[in-house]
């Protein structure tokens, strides 16, 4: 078979298993928007996370329905999710697991490792930023590395493995803020915002009423795992590429234009890596077998936002990082 051929033979594998997989992920979300009303974006920005591969930092005030969500996607994605409340206390064998000691029947003594919460493939931390330095630190290496070290000895976690942490930005009394090298590891922060007022009238009827919606099951594991794969083969445009360099470049400090005056510190290569895996997954989502420019502008704050920060000048002209990447996607158009 010519090269010419085995190449069009690819590209329709490529096209069939994105039919099959675009099919599972709009199930998917529409299973989800059954049961979480008002926050269509952060459905949507929580999906792509997890078809990227990644893991999401979720910030909003209390009562927005962020453990639902994580709940919910557990379900509908057919994975093993588990809640962990983070408090000042907390240790980080609390998380990973410990090993302990037993004694069988005929008297012999050996270690045995009892897994923590972290060996799921869904797991909330929720309210991250309240555990010391030192545990959060044990979490987000096992983010990065997909494994955990206890008394010399590795420990793979499952797959996929996903974490979705939550912060309040509000109360900050008793909190430890995540390091920039350790919110790098996020692909996405994502803001929860209030529902507007039909999705909030939704809301009061659904969840007050004597049968409340639950969620149900729209993908396995072997779907998740296939649509993943999927992401990293769609194809991306060479415009799409340059649009993803020149925006990240240009969110450093001493590149060229007015806004790097107000960057103290900018996104480094993972941030491009996490933006392209962002608006593959993104087309993919949509239906759409190869990303646009579109996705680039929509994904660049989530992506972008926690990867930055201000000098002191932009702060005290009360400039923002959202504003600051606002108009660096401006000018990508």
């Amino acid at each position: 078979m010519s090269a010419a051929g085995e190449t069009f033979d690819l590209d329709q594998m490529i096209i069939r298993n994105a039919e099959a997989a675009a099919a599972h992920v709009k199930a998917a979300r529409a299973a989800i928007s059954n049961v979480i009303f008002g926050q269509e974006t952060v459905v949507e920005r929580a999906l792509i996370t997890i078809l990227a591969g990644g893991h999401a930092l979720l910030v909003g005030v209390p009562g927005l329905a962020k453990t639902k969500l994580v709940d919910t996607m557990g379900t509908v994605l057919g994975l093993d999710a588990r809640r962990v409340q983070f408090t000042p206390d907390l240790m980080p064998s609390d998380i990973l697991g410990a090993e302990v000691l037993e004694e069988s029947a005929g008297g012999r003594r050996a270690f045995r490792f009892i897994k923590g919460p972290i060996f799921a493939q869904l797991l909330m931390a929720d309210e991250i930023n309240r555990a010391s330095p030192r545990t959060q630190s044990a979490l987000l290496q096992a983010m990065q590395e997909y494994h955990v070290t206890v008394a010399g000895e590795r420990h793979d976690l499952p797959k996929p493995f996903h974490v979705l942490a939550t912060q309040n930005p509000l109360e900050q009394e008793g909190t430890y803020p995540l390091p920039e090298a350790q919110l790098d590891r996020f692909l996405m922060e994502i803001d929860v915002d209030y529902p507007d007022r039909d999705a909030e009238r939704k809301i009061l009827f659904e969840t007050t009423s004597a049968e409340e919606q639950k969620p149900r099951a729209a993908m396995t594991v072997d779907d998740l795992i296939a649509a993943q794969r999927l992401v990293r083969r769609l194809p991306v445009g060479e415009s799409v590429v340059e649009a993803i360099l020149t925006l990240v470049r240009s969110a450093r400090p001493g590149a060229e234009g007015p806004e790097q005056a107000y960057i103290a510190w900018g996104p480094g290569p993972r941030a491009s890596q996490a933006l392209m895996l962002a608006v593959r997954a993104r087309a993919l989502l949509d239906g759409r077998y190869a990303p646009s420019l579109d996705d680039v502008v929509a994904l660049a704050e989530p992506v972008l936002k926690h990867r930055m920060a201000l000098t002191f000048a932009a702060r005290a002209e009360r400039q923002s990082v959202t504003g600051i990447i606002r108009r660096l996607t401006e000018r990508l158009g």
